[in-house]
């Protein structure tokens, strides 16, 4: 997929991206810079399991990177060039810690990192033609911003973007990240009680309030 040398496997349904690449990487048949995408899913998964709900339509999608070590701030910058990417399409976005991307106050796309041997899978979903009705949370697509989108088109953007920020120096993820989030007002989930966002601090920790205490959160990876 030009000169980035990335290679994409399309399918038009499978169970599940995220399960597709951990599947490569325990079989040995994983490569870097390898993008998983799907027309649509069964069995699509969010953060701690959650269902995915999977509509034809809309960007179903796992980057597979291979990894020298775990850093935690790759999350904050993959975040950012999602949030670039939505931008570079002139639709309004910000991020909502710990992985969602807002377009109106809605969630408009999600994304998923799980470290698997010396590999990291970045799954990223984004709503395109169609948006889930989802009890807890009001969702949006690209289509109530811009017409024409498809999702090779935002594959293609994504790939450019995530080279550029998944290799920059942290502090100017950081200074990206704080310019792209979300009001400290908007409440927050934290382990299933209430939080408020205060910012995040030179090593990559979110600071959260909750209550009268404060605490320091260092990512949001999954292992598997």
């Amino acid at each position: 997929m030009g000169a980035t040398n990335y290679k994409l496997l399309s399918y038009d349904k499978i169970p599940s991206t995220q399960t597709l690449a951990a599947q490569m990487i325990a079989d040995n048949a994983a490569t870097d810079k390898t993008v998983i995408i799907a027309a649509a899913q069964t069995a699509g998964r969010g953060r701690s399991t959650r269902k995915w709900v999977s509509h034809h339509g809309n960007l179903y999608s796992s980057f597979i990177y291979k990894i020298d070590s775990h850093r935690p701030t790759l999350s904050y910058a993959f975040a950012v060039a999602a949030a670039e990417t939505l931008l570079y399409f002139n639709i309004p976005v910000e991020i909502k810690w710990p992985n969602d991307l807002l377009a109106g106050g809605k969630k408009i796309s999600g994304l998923l990192l799980e470290y698997c041997h010396n590999f990291l899978i970045v799954g990223i979903g984004i709503n395109i033609k169609t948006c889930p009705s989802v009890e807890l949370y009001k969702t949006a697509k690209t289509d109530d911003f811009v017409k024409g989108l498809t999702p090779i088109k935002v594959v293609n953007e994504l790939i450019k973007n995530f080279e550029k920020w998944r290799h920059a120096d942290f502090s100017s993820i950081r200074k990206r990240w704080m310019e792209l989030s979300i009001d400290a007002s908007t409440p927050l989930n934290y382990r299933g009680k209430p939080a408020q966002f205060c910012g995040m601090n030179e090593d990559g920790a979110i600071i959260l309030r909750m209550g009268h205490k404060y605490e320091l959160v260092y990512g949001d990876e999954v292992f598997t």
